[in-house]
């Protein structure tokens, strides 16, 4: 499901890329956010299962599309206008490291380990060499944009740990991703209305609408359903792992299918990640496993 939901995200990156031709960042975001929504609650009630009236389900989906959604799409598009791409591909794949810190002291059952820490910055590291060079390029300039990237990451790792409650809650993982993009949609669409006045621009082509349906339906939609099951089952700091295998898939996905070149770099770095993802793991170490991290 990891590398499912890697795909699913990875692929993301070619069809904002084809839809920000003629459409505008937060208006992008809303049109993603929007037609998930709009699919997610038409499939709830076709496999017979219910969207919750309490407002306590519902102040949790709020809480939750702040945190995953609203907050970090707009600090990301946002960042993405001042540093480059590669830049800000390091500055999110810090993710998985928030996590590990934020989880540690949040939750009773996530605590920091030394493999899991090594395998954090081991994982850094791959991102970087997948991306290259290009990754010191504004380095240091454009702080304030650089800071928002981060801010992101951290808005992710503190969504891995709130949406641990839905859970607990008893809501199932289909309900919990239409509720998430739900509350995004409220929250984002006033935002879209004041920022890009959507109603004054041309209709899209064939080809964007096809790309804002596929990042709608399978990067975003069918993405979250497996990122909210992966949450239940494997935690928020393996669920944030992910964010790792993004700029890998972004990178398989384009040699496949726009027929870019795989470079030697390419296959340090995806290396690096397995060697990572194997020691956050854990189980493929045995008994070479080192415990927690104690504090002095």
């Amino acid at each position: 499901m990891l590398l499912a939901l890697s795909a699913l995200w990875g692929g993301s990156f070619f069809f904002t890329g084809v839809a920000l031709r003629e459409l505008p960042p937060i208006t992008l975001v809303v049109l993603r956010v929007g037609l998930a929504a709009f699919i997610l609650n038409l499939v709830v009630p076709m496999l017979g299962l219910k969207m919750p009236c309490d407002g306590r389900a519902w102040a949790a989906f709020l809480g939750m599309g702040l945190l995953n959604n609203a907050v970090p799409f707009c600090l990301i598009v946002w960042g993405q206008t001042r540093i480059a791409s590669g830049l800000a591909a390091i500055l999110n794949a810090t993710t998985p490291l928030s996590a590990v810190v934020v989880a540690h002291f949040l939750t009773p059952d996530e605590k920091m380990t030394t493999n899991r820490l090594v395998g954090v910055l081991v994982g850094l590291a791959g991102v970087a060499v997948l991306v290259g060079p290009a990754v010191l390029t504004g380095l240091g300039t454009n702080v304030v944009a650089q800071g928002a990237v981060l801010a992101a990451a951290l808005s992710y790792a503190f969504a891995g740990v709130f949406g641990r409650r839905f859970k607990r809650m008893g809501v199932p993982a289909m309900v919990t991703a239409a509720g998430q993009v739900t509350a995004s949609t409220l929250v984002l669409l006033p935002v879209a209305l004041l920022v890009d006045h959507p109603w004054t621009l041309a209709a899209p082509s064939l080809t964007v609408s096809g790309a804002v349906l596929g990042i709608a339906g399978l990067s975003t939609a069918l993405a979250y359903v497996l990122y909210f099951r992966l949450l239940a089952t494997a935690g928020a700091t393996n669920l944030l792992l992910v964010t790792f295998l993004i700029p890998v898939s972004a990178i398989v996905l384009g040699a496949l299918l726009l027929g870019e070149r795989l470079e030697p770099r390419h296959v340090l770095a995806m290396a690096l990640i397995g060697c990572a993802l194997a020691a956050i793991d854990g189980r493929l170490l045995g008994r070479t496993r080192l415990g927690p991290i104690t504090q002095r």
